[in-house]
């Protein structure tokens, strides 16, 4: 979290020619959201698309899953990324809907610099695959299950 955007900038300056996009989480964005006057300043091409769902998504997710939606210290409170990317002077918009994807992304791909596309999403969508807490790599949910694996059953809080 909060390594998206310094991250695709580095892989933008490391390959030019290649178009790179950083997908982030409206959290995640805010921890290195200033890094948008670097994109401008060194005109860095990076496309960004928020998952904004107003919350630290992981943490919730993982809060949903495996701590009966004991929601703490995750929902977020978070500025308007388009007026902020604009604000920089960096192209930006809004997708609310599934109709408006396709050509906000065709729009950012046929951009000359950096842009910014704000996705609203539902904020409780959950995302796959995922890695439970406490777990590893290798025991990543690939897709939701309605039956209680062996790794919930013995993670549950008593």
């Amino acid at each position: 979290m909060g390594f998206g955007l310094p991250a695709s900038m580095g892989a933008k300056v490391g390959h030019p020619e290649k178009m790179v996009w950083c997908i982030d989480g409206d959290g995640s964005l805010q921890m290195t959201i200033q890094e948008l006057a670097t994109l401008v300043q060194d005109n860095i091409a990076v496309k960004i698309a928020v998952l904004n769902n107003g919350y630290l998504g992981m943490v919730r997710q993982w809060q949903d899953l495996f701590y009966e939606k004991r929601y703490v210290a995750t929902p977020l409170s978070c500025p308007n990324f388009v007026k902020v990317a604009e604000a920089y002077c960096i192209s930006a918009l809004t997708v609310k809907t599934r109709e408006e994807v396709m050509p906000a992304i065709q729009q950012a791909m046929a951009h000359d610099g950096p842009f910014l596309i704000n996705f609203l999403v539902e904020p409780e969508e959950n995302v796959y695959p995922m890695v439970p807490p406490g777990a590893t790599v290798a025991e990543f949910i690939e897709q939701p299950k309605k039956e209680v694996s062996s790794w919930q059953r013995r993670s549950t809080p008593l």
